[in-house]
């Protein structure tokens, strides 16, 4: 006889029966830490309760959104009250959470607050230790996973920028136990290696997939790192320790290729603006030193001894025609006073009157005989004429009536 044959929509419709007839999974308690959350469009909310040893699949939806007062975020340590039963679809089991209270932060979440105060207090996130990310870099080691979707997007968005760019890959183990030393190893080896800046990340995840970049030993590396590093972990919401640490936080892989590498066409563009800016500076620095240059020439040349002695020797000379024709100028004015004085001297001259007939009378005792007053009859007198002197005596005084 032929075994009876059971559809599988069969199957799970028997199973979804069992778990919905089990008084105790139709009204349960159940505590667990949060992992993997997401808040859909709909308004449900999706997201796995885990322990130690096991995880369990939720969801919440919008309809029962009134159980939960706050946010429902990665590490969260809650008790869910719901029923667990199946969805035959798909034949999984879920917790179909009515109501979610908080009990406390989880495991993960407090050990990673616990080391990012230990570490802000010890210095490691002072804006003073980090290191400036170079505008223009030729090389460029990535710390990260071969075989994630970071690398391909570091890559690709990194040689766009730059094709001459040089990108120089560590593959590190980046999730699960021995990823924390896989990234430290890789830090360490790039540093060694003259790089001009590190990416160290991953692509996103739950708070466990990104765990290693909250390890302690990573935090150190980056920050002992001599070269300066950008971290680039999960997705722009998540926040590692490794973010704090680094010299610059990239939110994506993606923006983290786009920091590090500069586009080439931007950097052309403005070596293009400098060497035009330059060229006209050096231009018009040129001309100024030219200026300068022609100025103190001048100066040089009129400082110039030979030039000095020749303009002394040139003011001499002037000096001298001036004091040359001034004395002739001098000399012709003399000389004409000295006719003119000579004339009036002249006229005046006895010689003069002499020579035309007229004669100087004197006595005897040379005094000078002007009036027929100043003579009496038989008195010499000196006639003196223009060639001699005539002695006479007095004989006879006529008196001359003027009219």
């Amino acid at each position: 006889m032929r075994e009876k044959a059971y559809w599988v929509s069969e199957i799970n419709r028997y199973i979804k029966h069992i778990f919905d007839s089990d008084f105790a999974l139709g009204r349960i308690y159940i505590k667990g830490e949060v992992s993997n959350c997401k808040y859909h469009s709909s308004g449900h909310i999706y997201f796995t309760l885990k322990d130690n040893q096991s995880q369990l699949s939720c969801i919440m939806f919008a309809s029962n959104r009134d159980g939960l007062a706050f946010e429902l975020q990665e590490g969260q340590s809650v008790v869910v009250f719901g029923n667990i039963t199946t969805y035959e679809r798909d034949g999984k089991y879920q917790l179909y959470a009515k109501e979610i209270k908080l009990d406390g932060a989880g495991i993960l979440f407090e050990k990673y607050m616990q080391l990012k105060k230990d570490l802000e207090e010890e210095g490691l996130f002072a804006p003073e230790y980090k290191q400036p990310i170079p505008s223009f870099s030729n090389k460029v080691g990535i710390v990260t996973a071969i075989t994630g979707a970071a690398i391909h997007d570091i890559q690709n968005i990194a040689t766009r920028r730059n094709p001459y760019i040089q990108l120089y890959l560590y593959p590190a183990q980046v999730q699960g136990q021995g990823a924390a030393e896989s990234i430290v190893r890789g830090i360490q080896v790039l540093d060694q290696m003259d790089m001009d800046v590190i990416i160290v990340g991953r692509g996103g995840g739950s708070i466990e997939d990104l765990w290693a970049f909250n390890e302690e030993i990573v935090a150190r590396a980056i920050f002992e790192c001599c070269t300066p590093v950008i971290s680039a972990v999960g997705h722009e919401t998540d926040v590692t320790i490794a973010d704090f640490v680094a010299d610059l936080r990239a939110p994506t892989p993606s923006a983290a290729a786009e920091l590090a590498v500069a586009d080439i066409r931007e950097v052309m563009a403005q070596l293009m603006e400098y060497e035009k800016l330059l060229l006209e500076k050096m231009t018009w620095k040129i001309q100024q030193y030219r200026t300068r240059l022609d100025n103190r020439k001048l100066r040089l040349e009129h400082a110039n001894p030979i030039n000095q002695l020749q303009q002394k020797r040139q003011r001499l000379l002037n000096f001298e025609d001036k004091l040359e024709n001034s004395m002739k100028n001098k000399l012709e004015r003399e000389k004409y006073k000295l006719a003119i004085f000579s004339e009036r001297l002249e006229g005046l001259s006895p010689l003069r009157k002499l020579s035309q007939g007229y004669a100087f009378l004197t006595d005897t005792n040379q005094n000078a005989v002007k009036s027929i007053k100043n003579i009496e009859k038989k008195d010499k007198l000196i006639i003196s004429v223009l060639d001699g002197d005539i002695i006479a005596n007095v004989d006879k005084t006529i008196e001359r009536t003027r009219k």
